[in-house]
């Protein structure tokens, strides 16, 4: 029985660290291909800019149109080929890093680094693009050969983005030790090809401790735009401890029931964390943990302003036909939710979902 942990080859976080950016990529490559949406480009061109001119190598920008879709990935390779970059840099949110990574990977498997703007889903560390189809429905998962090179964290640039992202990261985070603890209790396969390790399960349970100790305090400090030791913990909460923990230990219920949730067009305004967040509870409900585990994670939620709710997620109506479609794509072949530690059905997870909302609503009504 193989044992596997994965991470990137360096996790770097601190206050400034954009301005090192070239100082910390030299070693990989001279010829930077850098992809960020335009938001992003116009916070950060310049600083990347003066980072490579002052170490003497070689960067091009590229904008990021928004949607990781296989068309977008292959008009990026075309650019990225154009330019003979050696190393692809992502910057921005997961969208963006993801793109980046399957860039890189499509590109002779060039390194790549990621730069990660916001805190709001533990993509970055992953050797993992989750591909979207046009309409912004899930495609499929793109499992990639090698994890990044190294993963940059600027967490001045965190602290000033809006604290609602730092809270999506958490939901996404809050998955990560349930999903491990199901795919161990069921003698599942990580995502890296192996049985999880003492030292990935162990990150994936600091990672939730983490999150009830520091993310209210977190929050406070990313809507003053600060930085705070608690944001710092969060942040590395978010990004590494979850990465290493849901890549390296495996993933269940929730994201398959995230993936599901896709599908509704009502939920498209919340993010992939606010999504996971619901899909934990859900997955709770569906394995029929303990009340005080399901009231500590609803308090949470509760909290942080996270959903535990269909109507949090933007559903105001909730249509039997509807929700059973979420539950059939959650059971899709090849979903994640097969790694639960008891037979899944279509059936069983529509009947949670409705039961989680339920549960959402008496603990919000008091």
């Amino acid at each position: 029985m193989t044992r596997l942990i994965v991470a990137p080859g360096k996790y770097i976080q601190g206050p400034g660290e954009l301005d090192r950016l070239a100082e910390h990529t030299g070693q990989l490559g001279s010829r930077a291909f850098a992809i960020a949406d335009e938001f992003v480009m116009n916070l950060t061109q310049e600083r990347i800019t003066a980072s490579y001119a002052k170490a003497g190598a070689t960067v091009t920008m590229e904008r990021f149109q928004g949607e990781i879709t296989q068309a977008e990935i292959d008009r990026l390779c075309g650019r990225c080929k154009e330019f003979q970059a050696d190393i692809v840099v992502g910057i921005g949110g997961g969208k963006t890093l993801d793109t980046a990574k399957a860039v890189a990977y499509y590109t002779g498997n060039i390194p790549v680094v990621i730069v990660p703007t916001i805190a709001s889903t533990d993509a970055p560390c992953s050797a993992l693009s989750v591909i979207y189809k046009e309409d912004g429905s899930f495609d499929r998962y793109l499992f990639l050969p090698s994890n990044p090179a190294a993963v940059i964290v600027d967490t001045a640039i965190i602290a000033n983005a809006p604290a609602r992202l730092l809270v999506a990261g958490m939901g996404d985070a809050l998955a990560t030790y349930f999903e491990a603890r199901a795919v161990q209790r069921a003698n599942k396969m990580n995502i890296a090809g192996g049985k999880g390790t003492q030292a990935a399960m162990a990150l994936a349970r600091l990672c939730y401790e983490t999150l009830l100790q520091e993310g209210i305090k977190a929050k406070a400090a990313a809507e003053a735009h600060v930085i705070t030791e608690a944001l710092e913990r969060i942040v590395e909460a978010n990004t590494l401890l979850s990465g290493i923990g849901f890549e390296s230990c495996g993933l269940a219920g929730a994201h398959a029931i995230h993936d599901g949730l896709t599908a509704l067009e009502d939920t498209h305004g919340a993010y992939h964390g606010e999504k996971v967040a619901f899909g934990t509870l859900c997955q709770l409900v569906l394995e029929n943990a303990p009340l005080d585990e399901i009231e500590e994670v609803i308090e949470f939620c509760l909290n942080l302003g996270l959903p535990v709710t269909l109507a949090d997620l933007g559903v105001k109506t909730i249509r039997e036909e509807e929700i059973r479609k979420v539950a059939e794509l959650a059971c899709a072949e090849g979903e994640t939710i097969y790694n639960m530690p008891f037979e899944v059905t279509p059936e069983k997870v529509y009947a949670a979902i409705l039961a989680a909302d339920r549960l959402g609503h008496l603990y919000k009504e008091g």
